[in-house]
Parts: C-alpha cells; sequence; structure tokens
C-alpha cells in the first residue's frame, strides 16, 4: 500500500529538481494521518507607514507558544479579492501549527495589489509593507527566529505571484519560498484582476510590465539562492505560465520543486497543496537549524 501511495504522489509530480526533504515519505505519513488541533489565532493591526493606514493581520500561533522560542515563520498571502482569514477561513492552515511549530502570517494584501509597490498608485506599496514593514512587526512582537533562513512564504494565484515577487527582489529577508496557483507571468492577461491600475495599461507601460512579471525576475537568481516550490493544478488557467517558469529556471539552472496534480484554480486545491508547501518549508527550516549546530 505505502508503494502504491509513493508511485500515485511520484506521477502527480511533473518534475522535481531539489528537495528540502531527505525522508519525504516518512514526514508525509505523519501528514495524511494527523489532524492538530487548530492554533491559537490573533487578528491585528499592522501600521504601515508607506501606505498611511492600518492592515489587517490575521497570526496563527502553536497552542503550546508560551513554552517556545525561536520559531521560524511562514507568510501566506491571499488572492485576488481576498482578506487576511483566507488562508484560515478557507485553507484551513491553524490545524498545521502545532505540528510544525510555526508562526502563520496572514496579512491583507489588498483587493488586487499584486503586492508590488505600485507606480502607478503611490498608494499601493504592498511590497515595501509586506518585506519590510510586517517582517519588522511580527519579528519584534512574537518570538520569532529572525533570520532569512527561518522565514518562508507562499501564496495563492496573486499571492503565489506575490511570493515569488518578494522572495526574489528581497533574498536577505526570505530564504524559502513556494507558489501555488501563481500568476507567475501577468503579460499574457493585460485586462485582467486590475493589474492594469497598477501598472499602467500594457500598450501604454509595457516597461512596468515587464519589469514586475516574474518569470522576467529570474534571470537575476542565483542558484541556490531561494529554496523553490511551484504548484499548480493541470486545468488550472495558470498552468502554463507555471510550465513555462520551471522550464526557464531549470534552463537556467536554477534548482527547484515543480509539482502538478489534477486540479483547477479553487479551494479544493489550494487547501490540498498547502500541506506540501509547510512540509518543505519545515524540512528547509530543519536542514538551516542542522547546518548552523554543525558550524557551531
Amino acid at each position: 500500500m505505502k508503494r502504491l501511495f509513493i508511485l500515485i504522489l511520484l506521477s502527480f509530480s511533473c518534475a522535481t529538481a531539489w528537495s528540502c526533504a531527505d525522508n519525504y515519505n516518512e514526514y508525509r505519513s505523519d501528514i495524511t494521518t494527523s489532524a492538530p488541533e487548530n492554533g491559537s489565532i490573533q487578528d491585528v493591526k499592522v501600521h504601515s507607514a508607506a501606505m498611511n493606514k492600518d492592515i489587517d493581520v490575521r497570526v496563527i500561533l502553536p497552542k503550546n507558544y508560551a513554552q517556545l522560542k525561536d520559531l521560524p515563520t511562514v507568510y501566506l498571502l491571499h488572492g485576488h479579492s481576498g482578506k487576511a482569514s483566507d488562508w484560515d477561513a478557507n485553507g484551513k492552515v491553524s490545524r498545521w501549527v502545532d505540528l510544525y511549530n510555526v508562526i502563520l502570517v496572514l496579512p491583507d494584501g489588498g483587493y488586487d495589489s499584486w503586492y508590488f509597490d505600485a507606480p502607478e498608485d503611490p498608494t499601493y506599496r504592498y511590497e515595501t509593507f509586506v518585506s519590510k514593514e510586517l517582517i519588522e512587526y511580527i519579528d519584534s512582537h512574537y518570538k520569532t527566529r529572525a533570520d532569512r533562513n527561518f522565514r518562508a512564504i507562499t501564496g495563492l494565484s496573486m499571492g503565489g505571484h506575490g511570493a515569488m515577487y518578494l522572495s526574489i527582489r528581497h533574498q536577505d529577508v526570505f530564504g524559502s519560498v513556494g507558489s501555488i496557483s501563481g500568476g507567475v507571468d501577468i503579460r499574457p492577461f493585460p485586462g485582467n484582476w486590475g493589474i492594469s491600475k497598477r501598472l499602467g495599461t500594457i500598450e501604454a507601460k509595457p516597461e512596468n510590465w515587464e519589469k514586475h512579471t516574474v518569470i522576467n525576475l529570474v534571470d537575476g537568481l542565483k542558484n541556490g539562492a531561494l529554496n523553490i516550490l511551484i504548484d499548480c493544478g493541470s486545468d488550472d488557467f495558470f498552468y502554463k505560465v507555471n510550465c513555462n517558469l520551471h522550464e526557464k529556471l531549470r534552463t537556467n539552472g536554477i534548482a527547484h520543486d515543480f509539482y502538478i496534480r489534477p486540479g483547477a484554480h479553487n479551494w479544493d486545491y489550494w487547501r490540498n497543496a498547502i500541506q506540501y508547501h509547510l512540509l518543505f518549508f519545515d524540512n528547509c527550516f530543519k536542514k538551516a537549524a542542522a547546518k548552523q549546530s554543525n558550524n557551531k
């Protein structure tokens, strides 16, 4: 039965170039058999000086948080038209914090921010908020391990784009990144999801579109700089752009994990996918901890 499960799992994976997990199947069995209790949820307001407003953020802590210290953090970005609570309310992510002893941070990224500092709208500076202001707030208010090697970011759709965009541009902040059904190349969708409000139209401001799409940032990425997991459903409208990103990473010699499973652009897929991302990040955190311990 275990062998059958492994073969099924491998059939869902289009390509795997690299993984932090040295014992994937053992950890995977933990995920399928464990259903931890929900963690402690805190809804806070984090002030953004860059945007001169308070932003909703949901923070999910392990139940034994008081007895823990130096916890890794995972930032979860919602999709277009979403809100801070989405990953908890719809993704059910709070059940995983006790298994991994991790802090989950769920910021409100605006209705259609795409997590840019928007060149055509100075009121939208979500890159600054997530990559700087929010990080500083979380590290100063919670018992985090304030080290890029113990800080990961992932997200769905618009948030998948945001996670990749922010991590590549801020490699000093994030050590690991994931993207679930991410809009990792926005150029094929010039009329969708409010992107033109942030960048201008693709006809009038083509340079903005070229500079703010994830796939073009890969050329500035060195192999091993980030632990990368890309994940997309085979029936997703972002499937092709995710395959294109995988091919560019592979061509450029950038090690990464790339998973394709049956599924579309919906919560059924995202709720299943997030457990793979949290497992991936947990293994990255453990690998970083072991390396630091060995270097002492």
